[in-house]
């Protein structure tokens, strides 16, 4: 089946400079908060400009460099102006963003956003390569594109206003999905970025091992385990000991469990998995183990059937998805589809006249595309006229319906038997 003639060069140009401008204008719009933002102080810490920096990144970097342990919750709110405790991420994630806590926090909040900044340009050069597999555009014209979608849309704005590290684990996890069939040390060391964040970098990695990626799997979190080893040596050290340190894990467990912002069955949690969508639903509490297994257990099936039905894209666009609505996460965290959405995007052009399951692909990209119509700017008129209940739900509702689409598309397409178009070489 044809993808459809080449763009000409002078259209492919003109595309190119004005998604180019518009990236570049989305950018300096969202870089503008880290540039602007205040001076954490007990005062201001309600402030939401790069509130995830101040409280993820810069001050528990500090407290570190202190001499302390910044998985203690007392220790963190009691000492340093932040409003929320420092979650458990993998603890390289110290280490690794030590540079930005070295100088002033201003200077900190402009090198982070720049960084992710990159880091989101580099998730749009990972998707362009995936479109380009099914449609021949130009990776340079698809990367302008992407971005500008991106950074203009709420959800790409959202990573730099807030100063998340969700781009770096989005272009861990994508880049662990895209490159592991074709460079599997390259996926590895994606995978182990993607660790930092654990409710990442633990389904996908048995999500990838389930595929028969036990390479990538093994590598990325061998990776992880060994980055952090030296970090949790130092954490060990002042805690003194294993039980000590041990001690604050579970301390900082029951800390998280007890939040509003993370609890299952809080209404007002931007949560987005299956758990948390059915209780905001429905009212009831449901067994976040028992979501965790039946989703993952499904998503692992049927990207296994796509994989040898030959349609890994859309495979990888399960995963993604999967990923995020098994266990707690929050609708940013979907940026790690990006390039399985964009490349079941060309999947589905070239197969646009099909009749049959190739049609749910457009349905679940709409899906997917909510939280990044939806988030903040929209969110106050949607709030004003539905409720805030229906405002933290409709993201969720929306990636649930998503992947529950995906699964749909899966169990037609495995059960037909029809030739398959060949990509695009690039």
């Amino acid at each position: 089946m044809s993808a459809g003639p080449a763009p000409t060069g002078r259209a492919t140009l003109v595309v190119a400079v004005v998604a180019g401008l518009a990236a570049l204008a989305g950018a300096a719009r969202a870089l503008l908060p880290a540039f602007t933002v205040a001076e954490p102080t007990a005062a201001n810490r309600a402030l939401v400009p790069m509130q995830d920096f101040r409280d993820a990144t810069y001050f528990p970097v500090r407290e570190f460099l202190a001499g302390g342990d910044p998985y203690q919750p007392d220790v963190m709110l009691e000492t340093w102006p932040v409003r929320q405790t420092f979650n458990l991420y993998q603890p390289y994630h110290l280490a690794l963003h030590l540079p930005f806590g070295l100088g002033s926090y201003t200077a900190g909040a402009a090198a982070f956003a720049l960084v992710s900044l990159a880091l989101l340009v580099l998730l749009a050069v990972l998707s362009a390569r995936e479109l380009r597999r099914w449609v021949p555009v130009p990776v340079l014209v698809g990367t302008a594109v992407v971005a500008a979608l991106l950074l203009s849309s709420q959800l790409g704005k959202a990573q730099l206003y807030l100063g998340q590290i969700n781009p770096l684990v989005a272009v861990g996890a994508a880049g662990a999905l895209v490159l592991t069939r074709t460079h599997p040390a390259w996926a590895a060391a994606a995978l182990g970025v993607a660790w930092i964040k654990p409710q990442f970098g633990l389904p996908l990695a048995l999500l990838l091992a389930a595929r028969g990626s036990w390479r990538t799997a093994l590598g990325g979190t061998g990776i992880a385990a060994l980055a952090s080893l030296p970090v949790v040596g130092i954490l060990v050290a002042r805690a003194g000991g294993v039980g000590g340190f041990l001690h604050v894990i579970a301390a900082n467990l029951g800390h998280a469990q007890g939040t509003t912002y993370g609890a299952v069955d809080s209404p007002i949690a931007e949560r987005v998995d299956v758990a948390a969508v059915v209780f905001r639903v429905t009212g009831s509490v449901p067994s976040e183990a028992f979501v965790l297994v039946a989703v993952l257990g499904a998503t692992a099936v049927l990207a296994r059937l796509l994989d040898r039905r030959e349609d890994p894209v859309l495979g990888d666009l399960l995963v993604g998805v999967g990923v995020v609505v098994a266990l707690v996460h929050q609708p940013g965290d979907v940026l790690i589809a990006l390039p399985a959405a964009v490349g079941a995007a060309g999947w589905w052009w070239v197969r646009r006249h099909e009749h049959g399951a190739a049609r749910l692909v457009p349905v679940a990209l709409l899906l997917m595309a909510v939280p990044h119509l939806h988030l903040y700017a929209v969110d106050v008129p949607v709030r004003a006229a539905l409720g805030d209940r229906f405002a933290v739900t409709v993201d969720g509702v929306a990636l649930v319906a998503c992947w529950a689409v995906l699964v749909a598309l899966a169990v037609l397409r495995v059960r037909r038997a029809a030739p398959v178009p060949v990509a695009v070489s690039g």
